[in-house]
């Protein structure tokens, strides 16, 4: 007799106490014939952590300026005149002492030469008066003059001898305006510009060409009221150049204002290159980079901004504690943040060297929840 294979059909068609016996005989030998398993652990989530690093601690902040001379004499007469000779032009290189321009030294050359006669005829008068007092002192010795005559001749040679002093520094007053009709280069620079041209009047203090010195260049930029009192002279910043890609300069702060710049609440600071380079020219835009130090101690972290969640309590994160089995569980920390950067959220304080940071499915968990770690390596 031909053996059939027990469909649902023909087991409902057999008795039903016989029927029964055959279904658990088959779910026996079914469980009889798979393989040994360990059902899942019910709640366990599996987590994506990261391990976190302290960063340096500080923070980066670059603000724009424009590059200029360290050394930007503007050159100007000392007296009025008219302006006889220029040999400089705008780009001009010039030495230490070079001649940037001249005035017509006419007139200043006649008051030089009026002040030598007039000393030579105060000396000749000196000498007279000198002479006679000689003469005098001799006869009031001698007792064949009085006394009003001997003081007389005295006075008068006194007298003659201060003039002679006072034409002297006539003299030397009108010389040394006569200097000032050459205007020489103080340092050694470039006419960066020229304000004034051969045969105009100008007049003392009057700007005739600007001058850039080849002492170094320089950075001016303005700093908020928030950081300018993390800048100190000395500080060394970092320089770029728009017009220079992929070069960065060394920079040292020399000046920090005290007084708000005319764009607001805002205070101008200056950095001088370290390095000359002659690609670097005046008015460049250039920016300075400045480091500032983070506020806290310890060790400072830098988290996917993602990680960090917020109630009623602050903001706070999840760390988990592993064990051997690829388990862990999770533990909520109160942080302290700082700015979100392009490296990521600033955590000031609540972390610490080497923890594990649960990266994604911060909503769905509690503390003290336990998780699946993923398999290192």
């Amino acid at each position: 007799m031909p053996i059939l294979p027990l469909t649902r059909r023909r087991i409902g068609s057999l008795p039903p106490a016989l029927g029964m016996v055959l279904v658990s005989a088959l779910a026996g030998a079914t469980l009889a014939c798979a393989p040994d398993a360990a059902p899942p652990e019910a709640g366990l989530r599996p987590v994506r952590v990261e391990v976190v690093s302290s960063v340096d601690a500080g923070r980066r902040r670059s603000f724009s300026g424009t590059c200029q001379p360290a050394v930007e004499p503007k050159l100007s007469f000392k007296v009025d005149g008219t302006i006889a000779l220029r040999p400089v032009n705008m780009g001009d290189r010039v030495k230490r002492g070079a001649l940037i321009a001249a005035l017509d030294p006419s007139d200043f050359q006649l008051q030089v030469e009026e002040a030598a006669a007039a000393l030579r005829r105060a000396e000749a008068e000196s000498r007279n008066a000198q002479a006679s007092f000689d003469r005098i002192r001799g006869l009031y010795e001698n007792g064949n003059a009085s006394r009003t005559d001997f003081d007389g001749a005295r006075a008068a040679a006194e007298s003659s001898r201060a003039n002679v002093e006072s034409v002297r520094m006539r003299l030397d007053l009108a010389r040394q305006q006569l200097s000032y009709t050459r205007l020489e280069a103080p340092v050694a620079g470039a006419v960066a510009e020229v304000r004034a041209e051969v045969n105009e009047n100008v007049r003392a203090g009057q700007e005739v060409v600007r001058l850039a010195a080849e002492e170094g260049y320089e950075v001016v930029v303005t700093v908020p009221e928030s950081l300018i009192g993390q800048i100190r002279q000395g500080q060394d910043v970092r320089v770029t150049f728009d017009a220079l890609p992929g070069r960065t300069f060394g920079g040292t702060v020399t000046e920090v204002g005290v007084t708000t710049s005319t764009t607001g609440t805002a205070f101008p600071v200056k950095a001088r290159l370290v390095d000359e380079d002659p690609g670097v020219r005046h008015g460049m835009a250039a920016e300075l980079e400045f480091r500032f130090e983070l506020p806290g101690d310890g060790a400072h972290f830098r988290v996917p901004p993602h990680a960090v969640a917020e109630d009623r309590a602050g903001r706070f994160v999840f760390v988990v504690e592993p064990d051997e089995s690829g388990r862990g569980v999770v533990r909520r920390r109160e942080i302290e943040v700082g700015e979100l950067t392009g490296a990521g959220l600033e955590v000031l304080s609540g972390l610490e060297e080497g923890e594990r940071l649960v990266t994604a499915g911060i909503s769905q968990l509690e503390d003290g929840d336990a998780v699946a770690l993923p398999a290192e390596g």
